[in-house]
């Protein structure tokens, strides 16, 4: 046993996180590996996946996140990805995160889990939740039934973490005494025993337990079809499966997989009758939760409700953003001047002052509302709030004819458009999933966000919130209409339908809203120290040539390509060369368009804001904002849209029809403005 754990502690453990969205399981990630961890994507697949590392008594630990599931039947890239991670026989074990107040629910991946043989550790998390609801579970018979350890945890207050690396190390070794097994009924079981010695000697399944692969053939899981069909012995396999499918059907009228389904939720119902007891009452009392949801569920009130949290989120964000906004422009100003007058050569002085602080100063002025935006969204996202979102507009959407899943990748892209289509992957649909893609990018993205802060400051100091606030809501009620002439005229079809699960109120902890608004602004400025500071690098160069012209001037590289499509604008009333510039550029990266004017009129209040209000009227700058918010995605987002569609010709649309659409309601805006004596 010594010379085991000698040999072990040569290499890393390798632990999988498993649980269903709204367990706590990245909570639990954060704790295990705090700012140890590196986010990237699955190979071949647009899935994120986060790893991390911790030492325990000299033992590394390597710890994979793998995407949140409620089960492990391979109809989404999510629960592929995650379930074949777990067949790679990569991991060592896997810890299951259990919402402890919600068994029911998350026992069901426990048992796909225990069925596909993986060395299992059960996290009890919110066990505090269960007790608050006079929960009580038997620990030690529950780990009994299941033959898993079961560590009970709080993740969010960071309690039981330790206990539960402890059982991981413990048992990292260990295989299951007993195969796991679900007694599927007399009607089922000979078919699954013929059918799972029918499988003996198939290379393509041998490291997989064989019971498990006649299950999922019985149930029509694609992926181990696929594998079967590998074998010379296929077309008997195959076969046999239809008897044995026929037989199940025939006998309890219920095709394999719905069995299989009922079988499960019965044997979990069995399980916690035998160790779940809860404290009976006279009367049934509402949870906190519930009575809440009573109200800002409400089908009068809920969408009321929903807007005025928005707007409640724009107010608290540049409240106290945009005193700070100041000190940083003052600081940038500073830097600028002062690196100027470090270089003698007037061309380096002016590609730093110029070029480098004053394009990336110009974004950079904007970190505290960005940072400030990230943290309220957090709050409203960790408390349970977001989902409660989801249901209302589910309902709404779907009297439009629309997915009401289809709402939870928009307000996703309230942070990026590029997660928020990758998120369009969890739509089973494709035709659900090809509309929510092309309306996605119309959601107001942080990279948007400098470009409304630095032209409510100049126009609209004493209703930024509001103003902001009208164009988050411009663009989703541009998506649904665009969603239901998508869904009229383009992709014909009944909606699929949705149950959205609202997991209960919480607390948010401090500590998580902070990681969160960290690792989102931190993105922010990453960009700004790469893309962005590349691309004002080369605006810089564009503003300089031919040598001899003034700087970014009118006879510059820079003011000839906005000059050439400046007419276009015209209509909108920013035809300046400036404005055309800004808005081409920003293709490459939305906080460029600042980053543009930053370079050419300089930062600080003598700066930006000043040339800003001399070029520009109120109204033209909400026509800009306007056109800024909708007009072609940046190529980060195109990419994905090529990606996640795999067809250009879907691309292309999803461009032409944004900027158009861009053009269309900046032309409204201005124009109708100029009508009602706005100009």
């Amino acid at each position: 046993m010594q010379t085991t754990s000698a040999a072990r502690k040569l290499q890393d453990i390798v632990v999988g996180l498993a649980g269903n969205p709204n367990s706590g399981k990245t909570s639990m990630f954060n704790n295990l590996t705090g700012a140890r961890h590196q986010v990237g994507n699955w190979p071949g697949v647009t899935v994120e996946k986060k790893e991390g590392r911790l030492v325990q008594d000299g033992q590394g630990i390597r710890v994979v996140d793998l995407p949140g599931t409620y089960s492990l039947g391979a109809y989404s890239e999510d629960e592929a990805v995650a379930r074949n991670y777990i067949l790679s026989g990569e991991p060592d074990l896997i810890i299951n995160i259990i919402d402890a107040s919600n068994l029911e629910r998350n026992l069901y991946l426990t048992t796909q889990l225990l069925e596909m043989g993986a060395n299992l550790v059960l996290a009890l998390n919110m066990i505090d939740e269960a007790e608050k609801r006079h929960i009580k579970i038997d620990l030690k018979a529950l780990a009994g039934i299941l033959s898993v350890p079961v560590v009970p945890t709080v993740a969010v207050r960071n309690k039981g973490t330790q206990e539960l690396v402890l059982a991981a190390v413990s048992v990292a070794d260990r295989k299951q005494s007993r195969p796991f097994a679900i007694d599927y009924g007399k009607e089922a079981e000979p078919g699954i025993a013929r059918l799972e010695k029918a499988l003996t000697g198939v290379e393509a399944i041998r490291h997989l337990p064989a019971r498990w692969v006649a299950v999922k053939l019985l149930e029509g899981d694609e992926h181990i079809y696929g594998r079967v069909m590998q074998s010379p012995k296929a077309g008997d396999i195959i076969k046999k499966r239809d008897e044995v499918a026929a037989h199940i059907e025939s006998m309890t009228g219920l095709d394999p997989e719905s069995l299989f389904a009922d079988r499960r939720y019965g044997f979990i119902a069995g399980l916690i009758k035998e160790t779940v007891t809860r404290k009976s009452t006279t009367e049934e009392r509402l949870s906190i939760s519930d009575r809440i949801d009573r109200v800002v569920t409400n089908r009068f009130l809920g969408i009321p409700i929903f807007f005025l949290s928005m707007f409640a989120v724009f107010q608290f964000t540049f409240s106290l953003g945009d005193p700070l906004i100041g000190y940083v422009e003052e600081f940038f100003e500073w830097l600028g001047e002062g690196a100027g007058a470090l270089f003698s050569n007037e061309l380096v002085a002016s590609l730093v002052a110029d070029g480098i602080i004053g394009g990336v100063g110009a974004v950079l002025v904007f970190i505290p509302p960005i940072f400030l935006i990230f943290f309220a969204i957090t709050l409203l996202e960790d408390s349970g709030y977001m989902a409660r979102a989801a249901y209302i507009m589910d309902r709404f959407m779907h009297r439009l004819g629309l997915h009401g899943k289809s709402f939870i990748p928009l307000i996703v892209g309230f942070g990026c458009n590029v997660p928020a289509i990758m998120a369009c992957r969890t739509l089973e649909n494709k035709r659900d999933r090809m509309i929510t893609i092309l309306i996605t990018p119309l959601m107001s993205c942080a990279a948007r966000l400098p470009i409304y802060v630095l032209f409510v400051g100049a126009f609209f100091t004493a209703y930024q919130g509001l103003i902001i606030f009208s164009l988050y809501i411009l663009g989703i009620a541009l998506a649904i209409m665009m969603g239901i002439l998508f869904k009229r005229f383009l992709f014909k079809g009944e909606v699929s339908p949705f149950v959205m699960e609202l997991p209960p109120y919480r607390v948010p902890t401090l500590k998580g809203m902070l990681i969160h608004m960290w690792e989102r602004g931190w993105a922010f400025i990453k960009r700004a120290g790469t893309i962005i500071f590349s691309v004002v690098i080369l605006i810089w160069v564009f503003a300089t040539l031919p040598t001899g012209v003034e700087f970014a001037s009118r006879e510059s590289y820079l003011g000839a390509i906005g000059g050439f499509v400046a007419p276009v604008f015209a209509p909108l009333g920013f035809g300046t060369w400036e404005a055309a510039a800004a808005l081409i550029f920003g293709l490459l990266a939305k906080e460029v368009v600042v980053g543009m004017f930053g370079v050419i009129y300089g930062i600080g209040e003598d700066g930006l804001t000043v040339a800003i209000q001399a070029y520009w009227t109120p109204l033209s700058a909400y026509a800009f904002m306007v056109m800024s918010l909708i007009y072609i995605p940046c190529v980060a987002t195109i990419a994905t849209i090529k990606r996640e569609t795999n067809s250009w010709r879907w691309t292309g649309f999803a461009m032409a029809y944004s900027l158009l659409l861009g053009w269309t309601m900046a032309f409204l805006v201005y124009q109708g403005g100029r009508l009602l004596g706005l100009g």
